[in-house]
């Protein structure tokens, strides 16, 4: 089996919207209110940064040499 490439846009948003769902929660069990006009600014500088991250991966990978396939048969 081919391993796939790590893809670090969909890695931070994943778990940048489970920091949010579990401050939400969090929240609401105590009884407090989360502040939205932090929470979605912040949501989407993280974001824009991420894709920046997850572009500058892509052209890294792109401009190293291949690696050559390995034979995993016995």
């Amino acid at each position: 089996m081919r391993k796939h490439q790590l893809d670090l846009f969909s890695l931070i948003a994943g778990g940048l919207f489970t920091v949010i769902a579990v401050l939400y929660l969090v929240a609401a069990l105590n009884h407090q209110s989360v502040n939205g006009r932090i929470v979605l600014p912040v949501t989407f500088i993280v974001l824009g940064v991420g894709g920046l991250v997850g572009a500058v991966a892509a052209m890294a990978r792109r401009s190293r040499p291949d690696e050559p396939e390995q034979d995993d048969t016995f």
